[in-house]
């Protein structure tokens, strides 16, 4: 469905064209689906002919589906046909290498995305500063509760009156 979405409805991909076809052949063997917009065989730059497709705008999108329909797997010229819905026409640049847009139309999307990656990085950062604060903390509050209990040990061995309230208390629990 994602690739549905840049579709031209009215524009037909035509492949495996014979070297021989040109653009009105081309327009000749579509016309019966009806009224084109235009037609198009872009051309290999180095040899100056065809590189075996075409592009067919209908002008109405019934017509543009009934020639798909007919003609997609249809022979020309002893060629068999390849006939699909158009994509837009892409130009190199965005994201992902090629878009059907100029690389400097998402320059202020691209812009935001760097901000808000830059204050995701900073709030982390921030996270675990907070993190790594409260643990050394809690060690901290550790350490002294372990060094308070030994501390209440020693004071019970040297204080007399502290080893008998234990021994009373002891009798007492038996």
């Amino acid at each position: 469905m994602a690739m549905m979405q840049g579709v031209q409805k009215n524009t037909l991909y035509v492949g495996g064209l014979a070297e021989e076809v040109n653009e009105s052949i081309l327009h000749a063997a579509f016309i019966p689906f009806g009224d084109i917009k235009d037609v198009k065989t872009p051309l290999d730059q180095a040899t100056q002919k065809h590189r075996s497709f075409g592009f067919v705008t209908f002008l109405e999108r019934e017509d543009a589906s009934a020639a798909m329909d007919n003609m997609d797997g249809a022979e020309l010229y002893g060629r068999v046909l390849t006939v699909n819905y158009a994509l837009p026409e892409r130009i190199k640049g965005g994201e992902q290498g090629w878009a059907a847009q100029p690389i400097w139309a998402d320059a202020d999307t691209w812009f935001e995305r760097q901000q808000q990656e830059e204050e995701m990085r900073r709030l982390e950062a921030e996270s675990r500063a907070a993190m790594q604060a409260a643990e050394e903390l809690r060690r901290k509050q550790a350490a002294q509760e372990r060094e308070g209990e030994k501390e209440e040990e020693i004071e019970i061995k040297d204080d007399p009156m502290a080893k008998a309230e234990a021994e009373v208390l002891q009798q007492n629990n038996q």
